[in-house]
């Protein structure tokens, strides 16, 4: 992985990916006691950074390959992200998503075109069922972090967050990112380890889901041992990637962890400061950046709100909870 194949993504989605804004409210700056910038992602087409990705990967295959068709597996974001492009595409897209995701990421991954097919991540297996289907029908696998071509896409968030921090005359930050697998911050921390050396990435995650974080401790690849499901569904993963571990163990700062709380205070600040909808794991990045300043360096933070695809009962519970702070 190199900035030659991010700025090829970055060719390819031009035209086509959202050039989201970078915001910031006085508001932000005083809870956190710094400058504050956020990268909204959730305002990206699909609702969060993964139409990147999926758009990158699906428009880097072969045109006889792309014609089969696409299949993935995913929780929510990832799915819509590559139903939006294989539609774009005109190709047909399979999404293999748990029984219990959000209904509003299942809905909305059907509306998009795709065909939906639930498992019930306690008993069944999803890489049998994957496997079947990819061999039946002739399908391409399009991983949701594991896999160059997404990950150079995600690193296009990279690209815009350094050019519009230069507009701003930040070139030193902290740049927090709501991690899962690592697709995001290892393609931003490529990104901007090239265009804003400056700036260093500093993985964001829930309490209990804290894998990045114990990883990079430890220098190895640790697992969650809890349950799949969590709050905090879009960033949910067992373990780091084996593609994108590398590249954060290499580049990234100490993780920070938040809890339950602090991801929906942060959603309800989104909403009150910067008029946006963040789903809890999108806001982690935001909740890191509030409220633990401690861990932190610098005048100014940079950090990522991913995605907006929450259901509307989460989305109110964390309003009418934190919404008066």
């Amino acid at each position: 992985m190199d900035i030659e194949r991010i700025e090829a993504a970055a060719s390819r989605l031009q035209g086509h990916a959202r050039v989201t804004p970078l915001l910031s409210s006085p508001f932000l700056d005083e809870i956190a006691g710094r400058r504050v910038l956020v990268k909204a992602e959730c305002l990206q087409h699909t609702g969060s950074f993964k139409y990147r990705g999926a758009r990158s990967a699906v428009s880097a295959l072969p045109d006889a390959q792309r014609e089969t068709g696409v299949i993935a597996f995913s929780s929510g974001n990832h799915a819509q992200g590559v139903a939006l492009a294989a539609k774009q595409f005109g190709v047909s897209a399979v999404i293999i998503m748990p029984a219990d995701a959000p209904k509003m990421k299942i809905d909305n991954t059907r509306a998009l075109g795709a065909e939906v097919v639930l498992y019930d991540r306690a008993t069944e297996d999803r890489d049998a069922i994957g496997t079947k289907l990819s061999d039946e029908r002739g399908l391409t696998l399009i991983r949701p972090f594991d896999e160059p071509e997404v990950i150079a896409g995600q690193g296009t968030c990279g690209l815009e967050i350094a050019a519009q921090a230069a507009e701003l005359g930040v070139t030193e930050a902290e740049v927090i990112v709501c991690c899962g697998g690592g697709g995001l911050t290892s393609g931003i921390a490529l990104a901007l380890e090239a265009r804003a050396p400056g700036m260093r990435v500093r993985p964001a995650e829930p309490e209990g889901f804290d894998d990045v974080t114990r990883s990079l401790v430890s220098g190895q690849i640790e697992r969650n041992t809890g349950s799949a499901n969590g709050l905090c569904d879009a960033i949910v993963t067992p373990q780091p990637g084996n593609m994108t571990f590398p590249i954060m163990h290499r580049l990234c700062g100490p993780g920070i962890v938040v809890t339950d709380d602090e991801a929906q205070r942060a959603m309800a600040q989104a909403f009150a400061r910067l008029k946006l909808v963040a789903e809890p794991g999108g806001a982690v990045a935001l909740a890191a950046a509030l409220y633990h300043g401690d861990q932190i360096d610098g005048d100014t933070v940079i950090c990522t709100i991913s995605g907006g695809n929450v259901d509307r009962a989460v989305f109110l519970h964390a309003l009418a909870q934190f919404g008066e702070e």
